[in-house]
């Protein structure tokens, strides 16, 4: 009867102990703690299931490479598409075939083999001032015009954000017309690209120059930073090619970790990011727009007017990618 107990025993202990690891996930985060941890808290509040994270800004794709099958990734969170498409290439991620997910998520935001997800927009907008230009009724091909030059200002070219901005000008134009698009734009710059999307709109209220390029939710995060409020409202946030095919637009994402030892949970938390009310979180706290078309955009951010996207899919453009490199560096864009 010892025995019996004994093992008895042991056997509870095991079970609980798997138990406890099912009830467990792990995501690897190039997004900040501030934004996601509230979230995640949430999940586990709402499911039992908690989650640990690895936040870092770079090298997730290089460390799942070293950890191979051993390695403890169910989601990876992304800031932006050129990250989703680095895991997708580098064969890191797994597809997830949810009808949830499929509803929440237009087809034009997820990858047509549902190896990742995109989780909410921004905007690549053209920010003006509103001292010397104005509002503007701009659109992307606007800014190689002779008439701002040594008016503009970006951050690098070889930065996500650029490179996707670009390569969707060679998607819509073609290689020829958007490199010829990119030297204009170049020729127009009032300074050596430099600095991050905030630093732009910083340099137009010191006047180095008249128009910043730089994502919507930056707009946002000025505003709630009582330094850098000046900076906002100094500008006006303008959505370009709004007569045409619709402004660019960039993503955060997701996806699942091919190796991941917890992929029922794992795909539970990934239908819970795309669900109303955490699609309302991210839209409340980084002044995004929700990928659900569900979920209204924050009451700021809905104050900077609606506009029209680019259909584009965003998955194209990952075709155009390298020929978006090759241009910036045949350019010498950042010298």
């Amino acid at each position: 009867m010892k025995i019996t107990t004994g093992l008895a025993v042991i056997g509870l202990a095991c079970a609980a102990s798997v138990a406890n690891a099912a009830d467990k996930l792990t995501v690897y985060s190039y997004r900040q703690a501030f934004l996601i941890d509230p979230i995640l808290a949430d999940f586990t509040k709402d499911t039992g299931i908690k989650v640990d994270v690895v936040f870092s800004k770079k090298g997730i794709a290089e460390r799942m490479m070293r950890e191979g099958r051993l390695s403890p990734a169910d989601v990876v969170l992304t800031s932006d598409f050129s990250r989703l498409m680095e895991l997708a290439d580098k064969d890191l991620v797994a597809a997830v075939d949810s009808d949830k997910l499929k509803g929440n998520i237009p087809e034009e935001y997820r990858s047509p083999e549902n190896d990742w997800y995109a989780l909410t927009m921004r905007v690549r907008n053209v920010y003006s001032s509103r001292d010397r230009l104005g509002r503007l009724d701009i659109d992307y091909e606007d800014l190689a015009d002779p008439k701002y030059k040594g008016k503009i200002c970006t951050r690098s070219g070889k930065h996500p954000y650029n490179i996707s901005l670009v390569a969707s000008m060679i998607a819509h134009h073609g290689e020829a017309d958007a490199k010829a698009w990119l030297q204009g734009l170049k020729s127009n710059l009032a300074r050596k690209p430099q600095g991050n999307d905030r630093a732009q709109v910083k340099a137009v209220k010191e006047g180095l120059c008249d128009i910043a390029i730089g994502n919507s939710y930056y707009l946002g995060k000025m505003l709630q930073d009582p330094k850098q409020v000046p900076w906002a409202e100094s500008v006006y946030i303008n959505f370009p090619n709004q007569d045409n095919r619709g402004s660019h637009i960039n993503v955060s994402g997701m996806a699942l970790a091919k190796h991941s030892p917890n992929k029922d949970n794992a795909i539970k938390l990934m239908e819970y990011l795309s669900s109303d009310k955490a699609q309302q979180a991210y839209a409340e706290v980084n002044y995004e727009y929700p990928i659900n078309a569900d979920v209204a955009p924050s009451e700021l951010v809905a104050s900077w007017g609606e506009f029209k996207a680019d259909k584009l899919p965003v998955f194209k453009l990952a075709e155009y990618h390298e020929a978006a490199v090759k241009l910036l560096d045949e350019v010498k864009f950042d010298l």
